[in-house]
């Protein structure tokens, strides 16, 4: 994760968990004039259009205040829904047994994405099962995680 990334997470968490929610991730997205920041939060009763306008005034406020974005950006407060984003180790772990969409920084063994079983975690590797190979995938090199959800 970069300093930046890191910096607005230690930064919004404590907020979102204040008002009873966890912080599931942060993401920034830079784009330029139109950069975005998208905080996810969760709750084991769900997330509801309300809850995300609520961490959003409270999130804003202190964005406000510790100004630590200097350029325009848009701020999306989100549930991390069917797809959800994973983050951390211990939300890989927890998400062991479901498919998963990963897209890495650089490529290993010749190739960025993977798609397959998520099988847990082994130290700071997350290991995924694809094309009937068992990959370990360091977590500092994910850009991106993604459930794949099923319908069934």
């Amino acid at each position: 994760m970069s300093s930046k990334l890191e910096q607005l997470q230690a930064m919004l968490a404590p907020v979102v968990e204040a008002l009873g929610y966890e912080c599931w991730g942060v993401e920034f997205i830079s784009q330029g004039r139109h950069s975005l920041l998208r905080v996810y939060i969760d709750h084991a009763n769900g997330i509801q259009v309300d809850d995300c306008e609520k961490v959003s005034r409270q999130v804003s406020g202190v964005l406000d205040v510790e100004d630590p974005i200097s350029s325009e950006y848009t701020l999306e407060v989100s549930s991390p829904g069917m797809d959800r984003p994973l983050f951390t180790l211990e939300q890989f772990a927890k998400h062991a047994g479901e498919q998963v969409k990963i897209k890495l920084r650089s490529p290993f063994e010749g190739r960025r994405n993977f798609q397959g079983l998520l099988k847990g975690v082994e130290e700071q590797d997350v290991i995924v099962q694809a094309d009937e190979h068992e990959y370990l995938l360091p977590v500092d090199s994910i850009e991106k995680a993604n459930i794949i959800p099923r319908f069934d």
